[in-house]
């Protein structure tokens, strides 16, 4: 076995986080689609890759955000899929652990509702990206469609680090699913699954600095022999 693959693999799956701070500039054409070309790659159920993507740049970016911030105050969340009805035990602990490590990391003190309320809609101006790749899938292809867009965040957010890139995906995006399509002009055939914020990594940035943990492979993975 060639390990210089499963090597690579290893350290960017190692090194990628969720980046909730970037730089101005914009990414280099070439390099975003590179990008994209490589989670292009992803497997979908029969090859239909069902996802297509919306990227925005430069002005783009700054309408969709000014108009996120408007629609936060007029409009109520309606997501096309269901959000979480509830978070109870090893996952309510996970997403306790996620939420503490972030806060401590930019000095939010445990109970202040009003700044994790003002960081929560950070997700809404983007962390400051300078793009966002909004992700839908054909109403249609309905759960499995959606299925195969996770495999293609997933790559996507690999293909991102392999470039030296920032990203983080985000379901909030996708809370207020009809603003989003009537933003993009998206055909109603389509359902808004999340978006992916990305930009070149602000490393200086207080919430860049920690690693969320994972499970033991042996806390998910069970064998059976007969």
């Amino acid at each position: 076995m060639n390990p210089a693959p499963l090597d690579t693999l290893e350290r960017l799956l190692h090194r990628r986080r969720s980046c909730r701070g970037f730089l101005p500039q914009p990414v280099e054409h070439e390099v975003a689609m590179n990008m994209f070309a490589l989670a292009q790659r992803s497997a979908s159920w029969c090859n239909t890759q069902p996802w297509q993507v919306i990227v925005t740049r430069g002005e783009a970016t700054e309408r969709f955000r000014a108009a996120y911030a408007a629609e936060l105050l007029s409009g109520s969340a309606q997501p096309d899929f269901d959000f979480p009805a509830e978070y109870n035990g090893v996952y309510q602990q996970r997403r306790r652990e996620c939420g503490q490590q972030l806060y401590e990391s930019i000095g939010i003190a445990p109970g202040d509702r009003m700044a994790s309320r003002q960081q929560m809609l950070r997700n809404f101006s983007l962390f400051g990206a300078p793009h966002v790749a909004i992700i839908t899938t054909e109403r249609g292809l309905g759960t499995y469609g959606a299925v195969d867009c996770g495999g293609y965040v997933a790559n996507l957010l690999l293909a991102a680090e392999a470039l030296g890139l920032g990203a983080i995906a985000q379901a909030a995006l996708a809370s207020h699913a009809a603003f989003v399509r009537r933003h993009f002009a998206i055909d109603e055939s389509r359902l808004v699954v999340c978006g992916v914020s990305f930009g070149h990594a602000d490393h200086d940035a207080p919430a860049n600095r920690f690693f969320t943990s994972r499970a033991a492979t042996e806390s998910a993975v069970s064998w059976h022999d007969v």
